[in-house]
């Protein structure tokens, strides 16, 4: 009886197992299904949030603290990461172009010209080619957010001075900038970095994570970065200066948050004479190349620039592909617009009739009847049509020239018709409705 009950229990367990699989097998598409469908929302959302303030700060910490003019010059630059990483090769590639020469060289590449500029500081390209990833975000940021990126810029230079870690040095001049007149300052003057020599710069190096304080962004800690070989010598030590001339000709007005440009350096170092009203920096989304824009917001204001260009250059080159193509048939368009013209048409009608005198009254008479009538006249029919003539007002004319007629007409019902006159092609030259004889004409 034992046996015969545990016989029976390993019958059900081995049916139960189908249904247990079963039961796993559909539960997991379920558990996945609900694990990957709020994927796409979430990017969505990543794609429109805006940066927050401790973004911002990690992104700008690195070089919050570089002259004013350096500073600005990379947050344009970074909103062409593309270009930013081919001119960091051609500089590493090309290390003495310097000076006259490597104002020469910039005159032959499509960079924009603030990726250009940062060509005369080769250890800042290097540091955006290296942190990629980081450039990207930061020229994001910039597009999307400019005001807040500025402001962020301020906050942590307000904060390395508290530190005692921003002051003037023989590399470059700290001061506060003052309210423009007819601005009430909301806050504390904006400080203002600026080098010794204008036209030498020597680039700020030190640890974010110790010159302003205490890192008020555990979450978000920014990254230390040097040139290779360099050893710092205190908290904000400086690389070897180099002579930039007019490359760097960035600015900022922080009292407005905007860039600026400065217009007569600007001029020098590109070979250009641009007159800019107000002289603030607009990004142009021709140099973006193909990384797209990661806001929603930024994406719409410059994509559909983009988009019109695009448009533009596409309708150019239709056009221009389009005359090269039917050039040829453009001169015999000319050439049918000129025979159709009634006087052109009579002289091909009385072309074959030189024995008519041209100032006999009742010649004239007949070739103004004739004008007026081929300007009334219907377009010949195309030649693939085989209706070689239709009817106007009761009259027939012909519209093509017709074959030769037989001698005989075809035989009908068994009566032979006569013959038919002989064809005469000056009959039909005015659409078989004038012929001349002795002067006279009749109809």
């Amino acid at each position: 009886m034992t046996h015969k009950i545990s016989t029976r229990m390993r019958r059900l367990a081995l049916c139960a197992v189908p249904l247990v699989l079963a039961c796993n097998v559909g539960a997991v598409p379920a558990r996945a299904q609900a694990a990957t469908a709020p994927a796409p929302a979430q990017s969505q959302t990543q794609n429109q949030q805006s940066f927050s303030q401790a973004q911002i700060a990690q992104l700008v910490a690195p070089i919050a603290l570089y002259p004013d003019p350096l500073l600005t010059q990379i947050l344009m630059a970074s909103t062409y990461p593309l270009e930013v990483v081919e001119a960091a090769r051609w500089s590493s590639s090309n290390p003495s172009v310097t000076g006259q020469a490597l104002e020469n060289a910039m005159q032959n590449q499509s960079w924009d010209p603030s990726v250009k500029a940062l060509t005369s500081v080769p250890q800042t390209l290097e540091m955006m080619s290296n942190k990629l990833a980081w450039m990207e975000e930061l020229g994001d940021a910039f597009l999307a957010q400019q005001q807040d990126v500025l402001a962020a810029v301020q906050n942590l230079r307000a904060e390395a001075q508290a530190a005692g870690n921003l002051k003037s040095t023989p590399q470059q001049v700290v001061t506060t900038e003052p309210a423009p007149a007819g601005v009430a300052p909301s806050g504390p003057p904006p400080i203002v970095i600026q080098p010794v020599d204008p036209d030498v710069y020597y680039v700020p190096v030190y640890n974010p994570a110790v010159v302003y304080g205490a890192w008020g962004y555990p979450d978000y800690p920014p990254f230390y970065w040097s040139p290779p070989g360099f050893v710092a010598s205190n908290i904000v030590s400086f690389t070897a200066g180099v002579a930039v001339g007019a490359a760097i000709w960035g600015g900022c007005n922080w009292w407005n948050h905007n860039v600026i440009i400065n217009v007569n350096r600007y001029n020098v170092f590109n070979r250009t004479n641009i007159n800019i009203a107000n002289n603030v920096w607009v990004h142009n989304p021709a140099h973006r190349g193909n990384v797209p824009y990661r806001n929603a917001a930024v994406a719409e204001r410059f994509g559909r620039s983009d988009q019109m260009a695009a448009r533009e250059s596409l309708r150019d080159r239709v056009d221009a592909e389009h005359e090269d193509l039917f050039k040829d048939r453009l001169d015999a368009k000319q050439d049918e617009a000129l025979r159709n013209r009634p006087d052109a048409r009579l002289d091909d009608a009385f072309k074959d009739r030189a024995d008519i005198p041209r100032d006999r009254p009742d010649v004239q008479d007949a070739l103004r009847r004739v004008e007026g009538d081929a300007d009334r006249r219907i377009e010949p029919a195309p030649p693939e049509r085989h209706d070689d003539a239709r009817r106007d007002g009761g009259d027939r004319q012909v519209e093509r020239a017709m074959p030769e007629r037989r001698d005989a007409a075809p035989v009908r019902d068994n009566v032979r018709r006569p013959r038919a006159q002989g064809f005469h092609p000056e009959h039909r030259a005015m659409g078989g409705r004038f012929d001349f004889h002795g002067g006279r004409h009749r109809l």
